[in-house]
């Protein structure tokens, strides 16, 4: 008999980076089920007025994941209003769009300050509380760039590697310990992120409700890989067994590899012009400046 998919009903959820986007959607798919929620964000205030219009048993809080004290106060908040923490989605992370040679190094220190560091700190931080208690769902957001590298978001595509190995051995260290742990990996996905960004043939950008629903799903049936469109976890597979020159001529006529390089900046100017905001020591550029919720 197939195993039944468990009720996330009253479990406490947190969620980084959720006052945008992905991480927004899925708080509020969480909410929908049930869950007690703790949204987390650079933007406090933001992160408070979203929790509030969730309505039910949500807060917001503010949240620097570069900071290890601040996320352990977080997570201390979170498990003090809400009680003890069931779920953390690492979601918190930024994307800079430029060709490698010409990215300036404050930019590559802050993607992986946010995306790797931050992962690795909230990951500690959930699992020592998850380990002692012999429950809890780790889920990292990660990208199809973890899997691939796509010109035009080298370090990014660095990150997001490094976030899939992270998840993988993490997996693999805590198994039989009753905790679980996913990886998610979206293609394009219709957030502020994906402004200009061009298409590729055969998988459609998705939405950030598609993702949070794959994260819903994979609470309920726990599952290490989460691809977002499904059919991108059959594309890797295929790709996979593929001799390299193989897989760089699909990626080519599939146009792949142009998703991060023919861009309309133009589209994209909100969104960069927010990114050159989050962080003073960060170069400020009209053109190639980006940040993802």
């Amino acid at each position: 008999m197939a195993k039944q998919p468990r009720s996330l009903y009253g479990l406490v959820g947190a969620v980084t980076g959720g006052a945008r986007g992905i991480g927004l959607a899925t708080a509020t798919a969480m909410s929908r089920e049930g869950m007690k929620i703790a949204i987390g964000d650079l933007d406090g205030d933001l992160a408070a007025a979203e929790a509030a219009k969730l309505g039910g048993e949500a807060v917001g809080l503010p949240l620097d994941v570069t900071d290890r004290e601040s996320f352990a106060a977080f997570l201390d908040q979170a498990e003090e209003k809400l009680g003890p923490l069931e779920v953390l989605v690492n979601n918190a992370g930024i994307m800079h769009l430029t060709p490698f040679l010409d990215e300036e190094d404050e930019w590559a220190v802050r993607q992986v300050d946010i995306n790797i560091h931050g992962v690795i700190y909230g990951s500690k931080l959930a699992l020592r509380r998850f380990t002692q208690r012999g429950h809890g769902h780790l889920i990292n957001i990660a990208s199809t760039a973890g899997k691939a590298g796509f010109p035009g978001g080298a370090t990014y595509c660095a990150t997001k590697h490094a976030v899939v190995g992270l998840s993988e051995a993490i997996r693999q260290e805590l198994r039989g310990t009753g905790v679980e742990v996913g990886c998610v990996m979206p293609g394009v996905v219709q957030t502020e992120l994906a402004a200009g960004l061009a298409q590729a043939r055969a998988v459609k950008p998705v939405t950030p409700q598609d993702v949070a629903a794959e994260i819903i799903d994979a609470l309920k049936k726990p599952r290490f890989d989460i691809f977002v469109p499904r059919s991108l976890g059959r594309i890797t597979k295929v790709m996979n067994i593929l001799p390299r020159g193989g897989r760089e001529g699909v990626a080519r006529a599939l146009k792949a590899d142009k998703v991060l390089t023919a861009i309309d900046h133009n589209a994209r100017s909100a969104y960069e012009l927010r990114a050159s905001k989050s962080d003073p020591r960060l170069p400020s550029s009209d053109e190639q400046k980006a940040l993802n919720p």
